[in-house]
């Protein structure tokens, strides 16, 4: 509010399932204060009321054109570490600039049209850098002719010739991952997930938990991240390939939520990732085949039926 009242255009565009707690008091001081804020959600009306799955998963922030802030972050107490049973929150943002922060914009624009039926003001600098990272904006959601973000994260990992290294806060995949996954274990990849060892979503943590024993026992290491909730979305691949953002390992992000990515072509910014990621699986446990045996009946049984609802998680 105190940039708006600098006058500073401010534009929020908040997910309205994902925010359902947010007050509207809140919402109502904000615009008080002159931010144009909008909420983002399927339109209204009987014929709609099951599209509540499609939501708006994507984090973008966007400075005077010149600078955009992307990847798993969202706008919480439990991002800045402030809910106990989830502290201390793992995550990863990557801040861009260049030509890419116009497709960031692009990106936005075209959510606040969705929402609002109305364009926000853009603003496109005269010049980039010229130097820089290769990277390109991948943009995902439930309209899309393919389902894009499933294919991003298959290509990947067929891509993988030595490595292909990915975390995410839940682990559903559908057949085509779980195939690609298995195939490049056979092919001799390093194969590695990292997820989180606790829950934020209990019936989901049971369907992941199923999902990454058979993971485990088809050849993929898969570890636990221990110190606190992980929520980061990071793909590495080989020694040059990365992608950071908010498309989660699973269903919903392959073909429900509107998501975003930023795949880049890089080995100074591979090699960065590498090193991060390396300290992160430093700090995990990693599950055993004879742990994927051993699990107790009654958990099992919880987790087959987490599973059998899985594709709606």
């Amino acid at each position: 509010m105190e940039k708006a009242a600098e006058g500073v255009g401010i534009f929020v565009l908040y997910d309205r399932i994902g925010s359902h707690a947010l007050p509207g008091a809140y919402i109502d001081k904000l615009r008080d204060g002159g931010v144009q804020i909008k909420a983002f959600a399927t339109r209204g009306g009987w014929l709609n009321r099951f599209q509540i799955n499609f939501r708006n998963h994507r984090k973008i922030v966007v400075v005077d054109g010149l600078k955009g802030y992307m990847g798993g972050h969202n706008v919480g107490d439990e991002y800045m570490g402030l809910k106990p049973p989830l502290a201390p929150w793992r995550d990863t943002h990557v801040e861009v600039i260049g030509p890419v922060v116009a497709c960031l914009q692009e990106s936005f624009a075209e959510d606040w049209f969705w929402a609002t039926r109305e364009l926000p003001p853009l603003s496109l600098p005269d010049e980039f850098p010229e130097d820089g990272v290769l990277c390109q904006l991948l943009t995902s959601g439930p309209a899309d002719a393919q389902e894009t973000c499933s294919l991003f994260f298959v290509e990947a990992i067929h891509a993988a010739e030595e490595r292909v290294w990915i975390t995410s806060p839940y682990f559903i995949p559908d057949e085509a991952v779980t195939a690609a996954l298995t195939l490049a274990v056979l092919r001799g990849v390093d194969v590695r997930l990292l997820l989180p060892s606790r829950p934020d979503h209990y019936v989901v943590y049971a369907a992941s938990s199923l999902y990454a024993f058979d993971a485990v026992r088809a050849g993929v290491r898969v570890f636990r991240y221990e110190p606190g909730f992980l929520h980061q979305k990071v793909v590495l691949v080989d020694n040059d390939i990365t992608a950071i953002g908010s498309a989660n390992l699973d269903n919903r992000s392959f073909r429900l939520n509107f998501e975003l990515m930023l795949l880049t072509v890089d080995s100074a910014f591979s090699s960065q990732m590498e090193s991060m990621l390396t300290a992160d699986f430093n700090l995990a446990r990693e599950i055993s085949v004879q742990e994927s045996h051993e699990t107790r009946r009654l958990h099992q049984l919880g987790m087959r039926v987490a599973r059998l609802i899985s594709p709606i998680l």
